[in-house]
């Protein structure tokens, strides 16, 4: 046999054990539990962190607007008021809520729920 055919056959072969095969995906490896890792975990609950969180997050998707002037919030601008987190447009309305915050309160749906 001549090397053209040679190659042409091994070619033919190569291309039949892949199908033969298909692609087979490489699956990540489990992750491994380490007695380090967990023990750096001991001392703090992670159902509340994620309760908390959750509750930020739903809260801040709930308000949209800002209570005292009724515009777009911007999230770097906040007070915590009765645990839960207030967002304002502005500095001057933060103020304002800060000055009279039940004026205010009925305007926020994580207070009204």
């Amino acid at each position: 046999m001549n090397a053209r055919k040679t190659s042409l056959l091994i070619a033919v072969l190569f291309a039949g054990l892949l199908m033969l095969n298909g692609c087979k995906k490489s699956e990540p490896a489990p992750a491994e539990t380490s007695t380090g890792t967990m023990q750096d975990h001991e001392g703090h609950d992670h159902t509340a962190m994620a309760e908390e969180a959750e509750t930020e997050v739903v809260a801040a998707a709930e308000q949209t607007t800002c209570p005292v002037m009724g515009g777009g919030i911007n999230k770097a601008i906040f007070v915590e008021y009765k645990g839960k987190k207030v967002y304002f447009c502005c500095a001057p309305c933060k103020e304002k809520f800060e000055a009279a915050p039940e004026q205010y309160v009925a305007k926020l749906p994580q207070f009204n729920q």
